[in-house]
C-alpha cells in the first residue's frame, strides 16, 4: 500500500505529536492571517478593558513569552505552551497497545518462511485461489496476566505478546486464524490455530473479507457492457469500463446465509459525487460462490419490478416492446450537485457568518497529560491506557480514577444497519461494521472541524493483505467548558452559594465505512461519570423514490428516497467495582397505595407514591435486559462485599442517554443470529477469555451460522459475585428526512450511554475541584457579595496563532515495513470503498 503524494506525513514539531507547524512568511496577508491578527489584537484590547490587575499578575506568572499590550500599565504575555505535559502511567508498557510496523513487518517475513510450509502469496498479487495473509493485528492477553503486571510492573514480568493473524488459504479454500508469539519475533515463536474463541469449527471461505474492489470487475464488465446502449436509452448513462462512465455500482449484503454460497445484489447509481443518492432502480443478482471468478455467474435482473434471468431475457423485453419502462424522470437528466457539499447558494450570508465563531483556549496550558509512545491519557484524577485495533479501533484499558480501577475494557463491538424498501437491495440489507473494519476504516482528523484547534493527536496503525498505513491524526484528546456547572446552587445560608465547573476530556476517533462516518467519543467527567457517545453522518444509502416505497422511507428529491433502517452499535463494558467480583443489581420502582392514619382528618388516609425495589439478578439467563418501561429504574454492578461509609454497596450505574434502542426487527434471515446483541439494550454475562469479543468480522456472511453466537455467552451461570461484562446498546431509529441531504447531521443521529457512580463514593466527589467557587451575601445590605475562588483566577493571555489549515498525515508501508511509494489518490478511494461503490474498469 502506498500513500498518495498529498499526504506527507505531518511536521513533527515535539515528542508527542502534536503538530502545529509555523506558516511560512507570505508576500501579502491571508484572510486566515488577517483573522488570526485581528483575534490577537481583538483580546489585548478587551483585556485592556475588562481584566483586573490581580488576574494580570496571574497570566503573567503562567506566560511564556510576551507581546506589547495595554493591560492596566503590564505587559500582555503569551499564552502557556498548548503541548501536554507527559504523563506517568502506572507501569512502564501498554501490555494493550497495537502492533508496531516493525512488529507486523518481523511477522510477516516469518510467515514467508518456506519451513511453515504456508506457500503464502503476498495480498497485493494474490488471487483468490491462493493463500495470503489478511490480517495481522494484536491478541489482548488474559486479564489476570495483565492486572498482575500492571498492579506490581517492577516484580511480574510482563504478559507474553502475541498477534492474531488471519490467512485466507484459497488452496483449500478455508479461513483460519492462528495466534503467533510470542513477540518479538525469535526461535521460541510458534503458530497456533486460534478456535476456542468461536462457535463453529470452521471459518467458510465464502465468508472472506474483501482484498481489492476489482475482484468483481470481469463479471460486472460481462454483464454491464453488452447493456451499455440500453441503459443509455433507460438512463442517459451506462458503463462500459471507461473513464468516463456514468453509472457505478454498489453491493449490499450479507452475501451467504450459512457460509455454502456467495451471492450479492448490485444496485446501480450515477457515478457523480454522493453515488449513494442517485440509484436508477436497476438490480443485478450475482452468484460469486467458489474461488474461480471465470465460474461467476449473472442469476437475476431486476429492472421496474421485472424480474428477468439474464442479460438476453432482459434485452429480449427491451425490443419487443413487453418492457414495462419507468416514467420518463427528467430529474434524472439535471445537475446532481445537490448531492454535493457545496453551498448551493453561494450569494446567500447568514448575518454575521463571515466571521470565525467562537474556540476553546486553554490559556493556562493543557491540564491532561499524555505518554505518546505507551498511549497513556491522564487528566484530574483519569488515567487509562489506549488500544487500536483493524476490526473496530479505539479501545479503551485499565480507566482509573482517583488511584481505583473502574474498568478493565471499555471497546466498541459490532454497529449494525438493518435496512427496509420495496426493492432488491434495501430489502435485503444488513450491514455489521466490523466486516470492513472500523479500526482500518479510521481517517484523519480535519483540525478545527473533526477536533478544537487545540487537541492533542495520536497516530494509529493497521494493516491490511496489501500493506500497512499509519495514520498520524487517528486520535484527538481535547479538554473543553462544557458551558454549563456541574453542580451549583444559589442559597443564602453560608457556604451554600456556589457553583463548580464542568469540564469534559473527550478522547475521540472518526472511521469512514462506506458512506457513513462515525465518530467514537469517551467523555470524562470531573464527578468520576463516562459518557460514550457515538454520532453519525454521511450520506444515506439511498433507495429509487416511487409510490412503491411509500412506508419504507421519505423522498429527499423527486427520485430519490431516504430508506428506513436502524442503527445498533455494541460496546463491551467490563466494570471492575472494587475488584473483579461484582453482581448485577436490578433497580425498579413502582406506584404503591399505602394507608396513613395521621392524616386522615384532612386529607384522607391513603396516599398513592412510588417505592423503589432492589433485586439482584443471579442467573446469566436473566440478564437479557431491557431498559424498564418510563425508565423507572436501572441497573448497575456492584461489589455486594464494598460498601461506602452509609454501608451501601459501592458500584457504577449503567445510565441510557441519547436515543437509548435495540433493533426493530427480529427473526429476518439476513440478521438470524449473527447480531443477537443488538435485540436488548444490555446484557451482562460472565467474564471468559474465551469471550473475547460479541461478533466477528465473518458473522456478516454468516447469519444463520454465525462465527461467534452472542447467545451462547448466556448458558444458566451464577452471575453473583463474579468477573462481569456488560454488553451495552446505543443506536437510533433512523427515518430519513429531507435535512439528511447531502449528509446526515451529528446533532440528530446521536446515542450515548452513561457509566456513573452509584454509592462508590461518599459524597459527590466532583465538589473537590478548585475550579469553583462559594459566594457569600453581604453583612450589609447594598454592600458586594464576597466569594471565594481558591485561587484559581482565570488567566489571560495571548493565544498561539492558529495555522493554516492543512490535512493529510497518511504513511504507508510495504508488507517489509518499507515505506512505500505514492500512489494516486483514486488508488486509495478504491481500498477505501471496496465494494461500496464499484466503478467498472476494463
Amino acid at each position: 500500500m502506498a500513500s498518495p503524494g498529498a499526504y506527507e506525513p505531518l511536521k513533527q514539531t515535539d515528542s508527542y505529536g502534536d503538530v502545529r507547524p509555523v506558516p511560512q512568511p507570505k508576500r501579502r496577508v491571508s484572510r486566515t492571517t488577517g483573522f488570526a491578527l485581528l483575534a490577537v489584537l481583538g483580546t489585548i484590547a478587551l483585556s485592556a478593558l475588562y481584566v483586573s490587575p490581580l488576574h494580570t499578575d496571574n497570566a503573567a506568572a503562567q506566560s511564556g513569552g510576551s507581546i506589547s499590550g495595554l493591560l492596566g500599565g503590564k505587559t500582555l504575555g503569551q499564552c502557556a505552551s498548548s503541548l501536554p505535559l507527559v504523563a506517568q502511567p502506572p507501569a512502564p508498557a501498554n501490555v494493550w497497545a497495537p502492533l508496531t510496523v516493525e512488529e507486523i513487518a518481523s511477522i510477516q517475513k516469518w510467515l514467508d518462511e518456506p519451513a511453515l510450509g504456508l506457500n503464502l502469496t503476498r495480498g497485493d498479487q494474490a488471487t483468490l485461489s491462493d493463500n495470503h495473509i489478511f490480517l495481522i493485528d494484536a491478541y489482548q492477553p488474559p486479564k489476570a496476566e495483565a492486572l498482575a503486571y500492571i498492579e506490581n510492573p517492577s516484580s511480574t514480568p510482563r504478559p507474553t505478546k502475541y498477534a492474531r493473524v488471519t490467512i485466507h488459504h484459497g488452496t483449500v479454500p478455508v479461513i483460519k486464524d492462528y495466534l503467533v508469539g510470542p513477540l518479538p519475533i525469535s526461535s521460541k515463536s510458534n503458530m497456533t490455530e486460534l478456535t476456542e474463541v468461536y462457535h463453529r469449527d470452521d471459518i467458510p471461505y465464502h465468508a472472506r473479507g474483501a482484498m481489492v474492489a476489482a475482484e468483481l470487475t470481469p463479471l460486472v464488465q460481462k454483464i454491464m457492457v453488452p447493456l451499455a446502449d440500453v441503459t443509455e436509452e433507460l438512463f442517459g448513462a451506462s458503463a462500459r469500463g471507461l473513464p468516463n462512465d456514468t453509472l457505478l455500482a454498489g453491493a449490499g449484503g450479507p452475501w451467504s446465509f450459512d457460509g455454502t454460497f456467495r451471492r450479492a445484489w448490485l444496485s446501480w447509481r450515477r457515478n457523480v459525487a454522493g453515488p449513494w443518492l442517485h440509484p436508477v432502480n436497476f438490480f443485478q443478482y450475482i452468484d460469486m460462490s467458489g474461488t474461480d471468478p471465470a465460474q461467476w455467474k449473472l442469476l437475476k435482473i431486476v429492472y421496474n419490478h421485472q424480474a428477468f434471468d439474464g442479460v438476453e431475457d432482459f434485452l429480449e423485453a427491451f425490443h419487443n416492446g413487453t418492457l414495462k419502462r419507468l416514467p420518463e424522470r427528467p430529474d434524472q437528466r439535471k445537475d446532481p450537485s445537490w448531492s454535493t457539499r457545496k453551498r448551493p447558494d453561494p450569494d446567500y450570508r447568514r448575518d454575521l457568518d463571515h466571521l470565525p465563531g467562537p474556540r476553546s483556549v486553554s490559556f493556562a496550558g493543557l491540564r491532561f497529560r499524555v505518554d505518546r509512545e505507551l498511549q497513556y491519557v491522564s487528566w484530574l484524577g483519569w488515567g487509562l491506557y489506549l488500544g487500536f485495533n483493524r476490526d473496530m479501533g479505539l479501545s479503551l484499558w485499565d480507566i482509573r480514577f482517583r488511584g481505583e480501577r473502574l474498568i478493565y475494557e471499555l471497546a466498541p463491538q459490532e454497529a449494525i444497519a438493518q435496512y427496509a424498501g420495496n426493492d432488491p437491495m434495501q430489502s435485503t440489507t444488513a450491514w455489521l461494521d466490523r466486516f470492513f473494519g472500523m479500526g482500518g476504516s479510521v481517517r484523519d482528523m480535519m483540525p478545527g472541524y473533526d477536533c478544537p484547534h487545540e487537541a492533542v493527536y495520536l497516530p494509529a496503525t493497521t494493516h491490511s493483505g496489501i500493506g500497512i498505513i499509519k495514520r498520524d491524526r487517528a486520535i484527538c484528546i481535547f479538554e473543553q467548558d462544557s458551558g454549563r456547572p456541574i453542580t451549583r446552587h444559589t442559597g443564602y445560608s453560608k457556604d451554600e452559594f456556589g457553583a463548580v465547573k464542568g469540564y469534559v476530556l473527550t478522547i475521540r476517533s472518526i472511521s469512514t465505512v462506506g458512506n457513513y462516518d462515525y465518530c467514537f467519543d469517551y467523555m470524562f467527567q470531573v464527578d468520576g461519570t463516562i459518557e460514550v457517545r457515538l454520532s453519525a453522518s454521511g450520506y444515506l444509502q439511498g433507495g429509487y423514490w416511487e409510490p412503491k416505497q411509500e412506508g419504507y422511507g421519505a423522498p429527499i428529491r423527486e427520485t430519490s428516497m431516504g430508506s428506513l433502517h436502524d442503527h445498533v452499535i455494541n460496546y463491551k463494558v467490563d466494570l471492575d467495582m472494587v475488584g473483579t467480583k461484582n453482581s448485577l443489581l436490578q433497580t425498579t420502582t413502582a406506584t404503591e397505595e399505602v394507608e396513613h392514619p395521621w392524616i386522615e382528618e384532612d386529607w384522607g388516609s391513603k396516599v398513592i407514591q412510588q417505592k423503589i425495589s432492589r433485586t439482584y439478578i443471579e442467573n446469566e439467563d436473566d440478564a437479557l435486559l431491557k431498559y424498564p418501561h418510563n425508565f423507572q429504574g436501572g441497573y448497575a454492578i456492584v461489589n455486594k462485599e464494598e460498601t461506602n461509609t452509609w454501608g451501601t454497596v459501592r458500584g457504577y450505574a449503567i445510565h441510557p442517554g441519547y436515543s437509548p434502542v435495540y433493533n426493530t426487527v427480529v427473526g429476518s434471515k439476513r440478521l438470524l443470529n449473527n447480531a443477537n446483541w443488538a435485540r436488548y439494550n444490555l446484557a451482562v454475562s460472565r467474564r471468559k477469555e474465551t469471550e473475547p469479543t460479541s461478533s466477528s468480522m465473518w458473522n456478516q456472511h454468516l447469519p444463520g451460522a454465525p462465527v461467534v453466537d452472542f447467545h451462547k455467552f448466556f448458558d444458566s451461570e451464577n452471575i453473583t459475585q463474579e468477573d462481569l461484562v456488560a454488553w451495552v446498546n446505543i443506536g437510533m431509529h433512523h427515518l430519513p428526512q429531507a435535512e439528511d441531504v447531502p449528509n446526515t447531521r451529528t446533532n440528530l443521529a446521536a446515542s450515548s450511554f452513561f457509566l456513573t457512580p452509584l454509592n462508590y463514593f461518599d459524597t459527590d466527589v466532583s465538589i473537590e475541584s478548585i475550579n469553583a467557587v462559594i459566594l457569600t451575601a453581604p453583612a450589609k445590605t447594598g454592600d458586594p457579595f464576597t466569594y471565594d475562588d481558591y485561587g484559581v483566577k482565570p488567566a489571560n493571555c495571548v493565544p498561539e496563532i492558529v495555522p493554516d489549515f492543512e490535512y493529510g498525515g497518511l504513511s504507508a508501508y510495504t508488507m517489509d515495513g518499507e515505506l512505500a511509494p505514492p500512489m494516486e489518490f483514486e488508488e486509495l478511494r478504491k481500498q477505501s470503498e471496496l465494494f461500496h461503490r464499484i466503478k467498472l474498469e476494463v
